[in-house]
């Protein structure tokens, strides 16, 4: 039994101020004047250590406070106040919500779980993967508790194609099966490429910093390659976005690269396998009403890894679109009833913002998932998008420091991989590879509308 994988994680401090939900009020006008003034009593100090950021022109007071309430309570004329942060309402948008890009910065500075001590809050219901809800039932059980070490639970994945049986020889009892190569990761997690960035090279070093520490992979372009990426070759996947020749001395050390779907996709695969037999390649396939038919095909031809790819929002690309854990969930079955499910391995991205989506969609069939914007939360973006109108960064990611930017994702995917053990410990589950199209330890919002609609018309 291999060793226990864990992410070693250290508290990695913000480089600008964080926006918080809260914002403080307090007003000047009829003032008492008193000789005890609520602001100089306040335990944290921090109306002595207000200062304005100039940089981002916010009050240091918003992030210092510890919403303790003294002062709003404490002031006799009621001249304190609080109230939501006007700049916390307008980060992300309706999908990569305040609330989600806040818990992403908390993870990427402490490594942390996010845990309120509340319980959960909610939403219960609505679209997307809070339409979803995961088994919790052995979460009773004194065992179960993967993240302390009191028992083992695998988050390793395999990718590439796998054979159906093993076939020997009858007289020498010699394996004659011709076993493909497989490319294993201690977690079902790889970093795609980014839907938006600033000029990027100083960010796919953080990336790839990130990639070797977490021992998973980084997507790259092919076209913007650079020599400064080689020390990280074995932790790169390459998407082959332009043919060239350029490139060609790095095939031989890559484990693992990525084409894009075309009709002679399988041709182009066959070539780059003969130029490395152990290569490892991922066919990019981007979601819509065809990509079900298409997997089975590919699959039945002999594709390895089928990287099925939504926008950011987790949409697919027809219209009206389809969500992806449903598009996730159609594929899989798909390829259950061609009885081709376990010969190729399919990773799925766009929308996976949070770790309990990570769960969510291999349960609704993927074997890895494929994350982009949260590498990005976690170096303080803001899910402005100014980066992709020419405007600059407001919190500069561009000249981000590698070596930062690589430890604040580590601590985010420790995070996430730390949520990911208290599923599959609260399921009963040990290993990852069996949470894998595990729909029945699911319920869904529609299905379950569905069956109530049908008892109240019985009734």
């Amino acid at each position: 039994m291999p060793a226990k994988y864990h992410i070693n994680t250290q508290p990695v401090p913000n480089r600008f101020r964080p926006v918080i939900r809260s914002g403080v009020i307090a007003w000047e006008e009829g003032c008492l004047r008193c000789v005890r003034c609520v602001k100089k009593e306040c335990v944290y100090q921090v109306y002595e250590k207000r200062a304005l950021d100039a940089r981002q022109m916010l009050d240091s007071l918003d992030s210092i406070c510890k919403d303790c309430f003294r002062c709003v309570q404490n002031c006799p004329n009621r001249l304190i106040e609080k109230g939501i942060n006007p700049t916390y309402k307008a980060l992300g948008d309706e999908y990569w919500t305040p609330e989600i890009i806040s818990a992403l910065w908390f993870q990427a500075e402490t490594g942390r779980i996010p845990v309120s001590g509340g319980g959960y809050g909610g939403p219960f219901s609505g679209p997307g993967f809070d339409a979803m809800w995961t088994d919790m039932s052995e979460i009773v059980r004194p065992t179960r508790d993967g993240i302390h070490g009191r028992e083992y639970i695998s988050t390793t994945v395999d990718l590439g194609r796998k054979v159906k049986a093993l076939e020997f020889d009858a007289g020498t009892g010699r394996l004659i099966s011709s076993i493909p190569p497989l490319v294993e990761l201690p977690l079902p997690v790889i970093f795609d490429l980014l839907p938006f960035s600033p000029p990027g090279r100083l960010i796919t070093l953080a990336i790839l910093g990130a990639a070797r520490r977490m021992k998973t992979l980084a997507v790259v372009r092919a076209s913007a390659w650079d020599t400064d990426y080689e020390p990280y070759l074995d932790h790169t996947l390459l998407y082959l976005d332009e043919k060239t020749d350029r490139l060609d001395r790095l095939l031989g050390a890559l484990r693992l690269v990525e084409i894009d779907d075309a009709p002679d996709v399988l041709s182009r695969q066959a070539a780059l396998k003969a130029h490395n037999p152990g290569l490892v390649v991922a066919i990019r396939l981007p979601l819509d009403d065809n990509s079900a038919g298409r997997t089975a095909d590919l699959a039945r031809a002999g594709a390895e890894v089928i990287h099925l790819i939504a926008d950011a929002h987790g949409l697919d690309w027809q219209k009206p679109p389809m969500f992806i854990k449903d598009r996730m969930k159609q594929i899989h079955l798909h390829l259950v009833n061609e009885g081709t499910r376990d010969l190729v391995t399919l990773i799925g991205g766009g929308g996976v913002a949070m770790a309990e989506h990570m769960a969510k969609l291999i349960i609704c069939g993927a074997d890895a998932v494929s994350c982009d914007i949260p590498l990005l939360v976690a170096m303080e973006c803001r899910v402005c998008r100014r980066c992709s109108q020419g405007i600059p960064c407001p919190v500069e990611i561009d000249a981000v420091n590698p070596g930062w930017g690589a430890a604040r994702i580590g601590n985010l995917i420790a995070g996430w991989h730390n949520q990911l053990l208290e599923v599959l410990g609260a399921m009963g589950i040990r290993e990852v590879r069996r949470l894998r199209g595990e729909m029945g330890r699911a319920m869904f919002y529609e299905d379950l509308e569905k069956e109530f609609a049908t008892l109240g018309k019985r009734s």
